[in-house]
């Protein structure tokens, strides 16, 4: 296991390369061929991104769809509003079709329906993500209409999972980026945090910092504080001072270039009680153990064992959240999930978060996370990795 703070400070170049583009689009090109998929429709800001570079935060409008399209061979196809078009040209992309937008009579359907129609003119299948962690971005009515038109969609969320899943060298660089920024702005935050302080003021100061330190957002900050100990950690803040005695957990998802870091930092203000540092160094001693469990070959559920075991031989009263880690990419979560039954076999360059979660007293719990990537020897930390004992402030 390695850690990042011997990695340079310098940020990594924005955007990537046409022969990355090329490349991811190659590679679920081979995909669609085993499948018997003859055009692959995505409309979701990260897919649309992912085989584009089309990066915008116009998506936080809900009233216009968006289309690509993967043919059998050569570039996407975009499909996209006109406000949308000049952007798009700008990317490796060729092949763009607006239209005027909104237009709720016809929002891009028939140039959707005309160009899925010229790549299955044969007889060819359109793959679709139909699984668990997507969905389609458009209207109900218009999605029956391009199936009127082209026939059933075929489930291809596979073929997407398993390319985002694995991340390039240029992606894992923009993740090692944001997660040393977080890293040195949670190592900040006893110098911005006093007692006194509402947890409102906290969150502000906290979200400075990270933007201080060069990250470009923070769409994803919850935490919390409690008098000895927290129940629910995503909520948002409130105007409650912070007292000292108060345990304090922070858990953010910043972004650089559209690339996430997501991990949480516990700390006490004045004093704490010892069983909060045993909880403490409970969860810090199981994400040793995924750390040691997160190599190629090995399974979600190995990961997940690996952690439960040492929270359950701490006292461990149960955890009802459902997984103690996830995948990590253009999104907050990503696949896949450490679970009991998840079992996707881990893969060289897969970039997780590692987060057991404790409830170590009814109304308290704890919980831990860092970020990896998976390399050949092992996991690679991202973020920095927490002190073995909780910081008090």
């Amino acid at each position: 296991m390695s850690n990042p703070q011997t990695s340079s400070s310098s940020a990594p170049e924005r955007g990537f390369s046409d022969e990355e583009f090329a490349g991811r689009t190659e590679r679920c090109q081979t995909a669609m061929a085993e499948a018997g998929i003859s055009a692959l429709m995505v409309c979701t800001e990260p897919e649309v991104r992912y085989f584009t570079g089309f990066h915008t935060p116009f998506w936080q409008s809900p009233t216009r769809p968006w289309f690509t399209v993967i043919p059998a061979s050569g570039k996407p196809i975009a499909i996209i509003p006109g406000i949308g078009g000049a952007l798009m040209r700008s990317t490796w992309i060729d092949d763009v079709r607006t239209w005027s937008s909104p237009q709720p009579e016809d929002d891009g359907v028939t140039l959707l329906v005309d160009c899925l129609r010229e790549l299955t003119a044969e007889g060819g299948r359109v793959g679709v993500p139909m699984g668990p962690e997507t969905h389609l971005r458009m209207p109900l009515n218009d999605v029956d209409k391009v199936r009127a038109a082209v026939g059933d969609f075929v489930d291809a969320t596979d073929i997407i999972v398993n390319l985002r899943m694995v991340k390039s060298e240029a992606e894992i660089a923009k993740h090692r980026h944001i997660c040393r920024l977080v890293s040195n702005a949670f190592d900040e935050l006893p110098n911005l945090l006093s007692v006194g302080m509402t947890e409102r003021q906290a969150f502000a100061a906290f979200r400075g910092e990270i933007l201080r330190q060069g990250a470009d957002d923070v769409p994803y900050l919850v935490g919390a504080t409690g008098p000895g100990g927290i129940d629910d950690i995503i909520r948002q803040p409130s105007d409650r001072p912070i007292d000292a005695g108060d345990l304090l957990i922070f858990d953010t998802g910043s972004t650089y270039d559209g690339y996430f870091s997501d991990f949480d930092r516990n700390f006490a203000f004045s004093h704490a009680e010892q069983d909060a540092f045993d909880a403490y160094r409970a969860v810090w001693e199981a994400t040793e153990a995924g750390l040691e469990a997160a190599k190629p070959g090995a399974t979600t559920t190995e990961i997940f064992t690996a952690m439960n075991e040492v929270l359950k031989a701490n006292g461990s009263l149960g955890n009802d959240v459902g997984r103690m880690g996830h995948g990590l990419g253009m999104q907050v979560t990503e696949w896949p999930s450490h679970t009991a039954s998840d079992d996707t076999v881990i893969q060289e360059n897969m970039v997780l978060t590692l987060e057991p979660g404790l409830l170590w007293a009814p109304g308290k719990a704890m919980v831990h996370e860092e970020n990896i990537v998976v390399r050949a020897h092992g996991a690679e930390l991202l973020s920095r990795r927490a002190a073995p004992e909780m910081v008090v402030i």
